[in-house]
């Protein structure tokens, strides 16, 4: 029975993206382990049956010897549990396990990239950062066994480009996937009275484009509109680009959009709103597009080469620039005055999720991956 650990720097990762898989794993006889640092989702990974191993690392820290600790916790966890493969999530697990792996002899690594994230975005923080990271991650990513997965086309070749990455070992699986038999299609009923409701959920990030979506919503209502605008989601206190809670705060004052909080019931949620809307400065592929999608309604997001692999412009959405909300209001007006178009853009996200990005066909992609690496 191979062993398999799945690792990420946050149990939040693992709880609501690669749960499929891992079920996926043991089903076809392979013996599923996930390492994290102990949260509140790890008793939903257990109550799975899967065991947990808690990673002592924090996704903030920036501290040089704390870093170091983390990594040398990883190498111990490693020795230990003398996995056939490693399988590492986000770009901190993927430049500490790789150089733990190598360390404690661990035949096959795989890195996913769901996305560049902060670290290559354009904060002057971020950019310094970088200047260290990208010598050790070319390093960790290039030694032997090392096979890197991307979920687009533009994050992969970002990273050839800076040649952190070898050519022959690196893929493209779009994204985890949805369930689109639990995210059905159902015909959006809530916009008949002329207040259509637009949702964004994400993590409160400004790099999301909360601030992008709040402001299109103040556009809105300057013309005359009444749609609602449904924001869900939690404060990310661990990313340095979090939203202040100050800011929530008065922006539900104004009255400019509604707060849900984090939701656990996103089919029942999809089936109350007119349209999904992600704004965001970088994606991998957004999973709440595609469970969006797979419910049959109409998407607006950024012109950006993870929202661009679910949105079809004029087909199943639109597509505008990062960081302008005048844009974004603009698409959204059209979705807002027209139900029929809501309804056909609705038809064919559906179609578009079902055919392209079902989740047993990604899952597939994953399992074919090991199978290979396994028989090397």
């Amino acid at each position: 029975m191979p062993k398999l650990l799945l690792v990420s720097h946050w149990d939040w990762v693992l709880y609501n993206f690669r749960l499929p898989l891992a079920r996926r794993l043991r089903d076809q006889g392979y013996e599923v382990i996930f390492v994290c640092p102990f949260g509140e989702y790890v008793e939903g990974l257990r109550s799975e049956r899967f065991p947990c191993i808690h990673w002592q690392v924090s996704r903030r820290s920036l501290n040089p010897l704390r870093e170091v600790g983390s990594v040398r916790h990883l190498i111990r966890i490693y020795r230990q549990e003398q996995p056939d493969l490693a399988h590492h999530f986000t770009i901190k697990p993927n430049l500490y396990g790789s150089i733990a792996a190598q360390r404690a002899k661990v035949p096959r690594i795989v890195n996913t990239f769901s996305g560049l994230g902060w670290l290559f975005s354009s904060s002057k923080l971020s950019s310094a950062i970088r200047l260290g990271v990208i010598p050790v991650l070319r390093k960790a990513l290039h030694a032997p066994g090392v096979w890197t997965i991307f979920q687009n086309q533009e994050d992969m070749k970002s990273l050839l480009a800076i040649r952190a990455i070898p050519e022959d070992r690196c893929l493209i699986i779009a994204g985890s996937g949805v369930d689109t038999s639990r995210f059905s299609y159902v015909v959006p009923l809530s916009g008949s009275n002329g207040n259509p409701v637009f949702l964004m959920a994400c993590r409160l990030l400004k790099d999301k484009g909360v601030g992008e979506f709040v402001e299109a919503a103040r556009l809105i209502r300057k013309r005359g509109g009444s749609a609602r605008f449904w924001l869900a989601g939690a404060l990310d206190k661990g990313n340095p680009a979090c939203i202040a809670q100050e800011s929530l705060t008065a922006w539900e004052q104004e009255g400019i959009v509604e707060l849900l909080g984090q939701r656990g019931d996103m089919p029942d949620l999809l089936r109350q709103v007119d349209a999904a809307v992600l704004p965001s400065y970088h994606e991998g592929v957004p999973r709440f597009l595609l469970e969006a999608a797979s419910a049959g309604l109409p998407l607006v997001a950024t012109d950006i080469e993870g929202c661009r692999m679910v949105i079809e412009e004029g087909v199943n959405g639109f597509r505008v620039p990062i960081r302008n909300a005048e844009k974004l209001a603009e698409a959204l007006w059209k979705l807002a005055k027209d139900a029929s178009l809501r309804l056909r853009m609705g038809r064919a996200s559906r179609d578009i999720a079902v055919r392209r990005f079902d989740e047993s066909q990604i899952l597939s992609q994953f399992e074919q991956l090991y199978a290979d690496l396994l028989n090397r």
